[in-house]
């Protein structure tokens, strides 16, 4: 790693400098005062004088000793963190607010494609975005520069995380920059943490290239099977012949849903699900849902309830992505649920807030807390809702928070074992807070 301590260093040999000389001007004077006083003053006021710069030529030295300690125990500690920070796999660039770099690793030389001695104490301004070798460094400083640019956290929220996808060199980044705080709490610059995600992100394309290219083949004799077994449950056949016919028909809807899932967390996990937004009343859209519903629940034996707001609510919406969320939670809290148990749908405005409040309350068997956190990861099913509904693809609420959070909302849950569970989401009531490109959300 290579640092620009060069002013550092100066500094503290001037204050050395300093401290030395200011000995040596003590200790002569003393000496001085010391000889005049034996010829001009009492031997008592010598003695006395003498006792004097004693004490404090010893508190002199051990001022001198702390501070030399000090400066030594912050030398390690500087040479240490130099030496985590020049072998950090993650690229690490230092600036102060004028943009003069401080620290420039040797991971970020690498990523960064530069010579850190090109760099350090140099202000990185715009106008060396011009140069060729400075073009990557340029997009990472100034990431509106970028191809293409995801922000990962809220705006004016530190650290800042942002992910850029840059072309010829393929390199995809996460920059996280933060705050460089002094003691008294003002700001003397900046660092950005720069991960190179290119090698982890092919493997994710190449994992949903095979995916995609498979489910599509499944697919196709899937949607076959199932049209042959739905033409054939029309026709007249016997009870044992209806039955097995019914069975298949039902296997094939499953593997189909499956099939469909599975390519719908490959487009979402390539940023291309496709969105159509639209105005829409949010307590009517609900209340089409439920409505579809109803016959689900009464073949569970369900009560379904919907505390509708009285007033109208308009959102921004894309009403098949948001259905399909929807429909999913509520789909969870019948099949999930107990014997004659109740499924409460909520609609509510959020005090002071742009957003509308949905929430989705079952009296089910609920979910352990210690699987809570992985509620909605791919793939997850927790061990107490396997022994209920055996079949399941592990992938709707995976997809149902990605949904939610592209229309600009949150989702969430809490849970009590075999109390119920609630799911909470929200969606906004101002259009400009749902996100303007597609974004892609991945597991936490």
């Amino acid at each position: 790693m290579a640092i620009n301590s060069m002013p550092k260093k100066q500094k503290n040999s001037l204050i050395k400098s300093a401290e030395m000389r200011a000995f040596w001007v003590f200790l002569v004077v003393a000496i001085v005062i010391l000889i005049l006083s034996i010829f001009t003053q009492p031997l008592s006021w010598t003695l006395i004088m003498l006792v004097v710069f004693l004490v404090l030529g010893v508190i002199n030295f051990f001022i001198s000793f702390n501070l030399a300690k000090t400066s030594r125990n912050a030398k390690l500690e500087r040479t240490e963190l130099n030496a985590i920070i020049s072998n950090l796999d993650t690229g690490v660039i230092a600036y102060d607010e004028n943009f003069r770099i401080l620290i420039c690793n040797r991971a970020a030389e690498n990523i960064l494609n530069i010579n850190a001695k090109d760099i350090l104490g140099k202000q990185f301004s715009l106008s060396l975005t011009k140069d060729p070798k400075f073009r990557i460094m340029a997009q990472v400083m100034f990431p509106s520069l970028a191809p293409l640019s995801v922000k990962r956290s809220e705006a004016g929220i530190y650290p800042e995380v942002i992910d850029i996808s840059l072309d010829d060199p393929r390199l995809e980044l996460r920059i996280s920059t933060d705050k460089l705080i002094g003691l008294e709490g003002e700001i003397l610059g900046f660092v950005k943490l720069i991960k190179d995600r290119t090698r982890e992100i092919e493997i994710l394309r190449s994992k949903n290239e095979f995916i995609t290219t498979a489910s599509h083949q499944l697919r196709t004799p899937l949607t076959s099977l199932y049209w042959i077994f739905e033409s054939l449950n029309k026709e007249t056949l016997s009870e044992e012949q209806k039955n097995l016919i019914s069975e298949g028909l039902t296997v094939s809807a499953r593997a189909l849903k499956i099939v469909n899932d599975l390519l719908d967390v490959s487009k979402i996990e390539e940023g291309r699900f496709g969105y159509h937004f639209e105005n829409a009343d949010i307590g009517e859209f609900l209340e089409k849902i439920l409505q579809e519903k109803a016959s689900l629940a009464e073949e569970y034996g369900i009560k379904l309830y919907f505390q509708k707001s009285e007033e109208s609510i308009v959102c921004f919406i894309d009403k098949e992505k948001l259905s399909y969320a929807v429909s999913n939670l509520i789909d969870n809290a019948i099949k999930y649920n107990v014997e004659n148990g109740e499924v409460t749908v909520n609609l509510s405005r959020l005090k002071d807030k742009p957003y509308v409040l949905i929430s989705i309350k079952d009296t089910g068997i609920g979910i352990p807390p210690e699987e809570m956190n992985k509620l909605f990861t791919k793939f997850f099913r927790a061990e107490n809702a396997e022994k209920v509904v055996a079949d399941g693809s592990g992938l709707g609420l995976f997809i149902a928070k990605n949904i939610i959070r592209q229309h600009g909302g949150e989702i969430w849950a809490e849970s009590e074992l075999n109390r119920g569970t609630t799911f909470y989401f929200t969606i906004p009531t101002d259009s400009s807070l749902v996100p303007p490109k597609e974004t892609i959300y991945e597991e936490e």
